[in-house]
């Protein structure tokens, strides 16, 4: 709170040091969220831009990284939600079917997952549950910290998340015996 009493007040350099702590975390997430480095780099200058502008609102009733993971989410999902409508794009359903491989023989070597599958694998996700998904799984933060950053239900973070995985399993051809 204090680096934040700092920003306020206006002292120089205090930003600098909330950009520096926490701009690499958020470009990863935002890059994963968004799909290509540009995008990512322009979303992350306007969550930073926010968080500016909003920092006075900042209440301190969460840690700062938590309140700018929830600024950086809402930025990726309007972001997704005017692309999506742009371009005419309905996000897939969890149950779509045609996105599971088919069941066969593959070889050990076929099987490993690239960071590339991933990568690609996450960009098939539903809004919901890739942010979930990326939150817990992949920045670490707890069911909670992931509900209150998405401003949803520790629960319903608990089901994106699994629903994330299962999902994430189907197209990745992992979890079959």
């Amino acid at each position: 709170m204090a680096l934040v009493d700092r920003c306020r007040r206006g002292e120089l350099g205090a930003f600098e040091e909330v950009y520096r702590a926490h701009s690499a975390k958020l470009f990863g997430l935002v890059l994963r969220m968004v799909g290509n480095a540009a995008d990512a780099e322009d979303l992350l200058q306007d969550i930073f831009l926010a968080a500016h502008q909003k920092l006075e609102g900042f209440r301190g009733e969460s840690a700062l990284g938590t309140w700018l993971y929830r600024l950086a989410m809402n930025q990726c999902l309007d972001y997704l939600r005017s692309r999506s409508a742009k371009t005419g794009q309905l996000t897939d359903p969890l149950d779509d079917e045609r996105a599971l491989p088919a069941p066969g023989g593959r070889g050990i070597a076929d099987q490993a997952v690239s960071r590339l599958d991933l990568e690609r694998a996450l960009a098939q996700l539903p809004e919901g549950c890739r942010a979930a998904f990326l939150l817990y799984d992949v920045e670490g933060l707890e069911h909670r910290e992931v509900a209150e950053a998405l401003g949803i239900a520790e629960g319903t973070s608990k089901s994106q998340v699994h629903k994330a995985r299962l999902r994430l399993r189907g197209l990745l051809g992992t979890g079959r015996r």
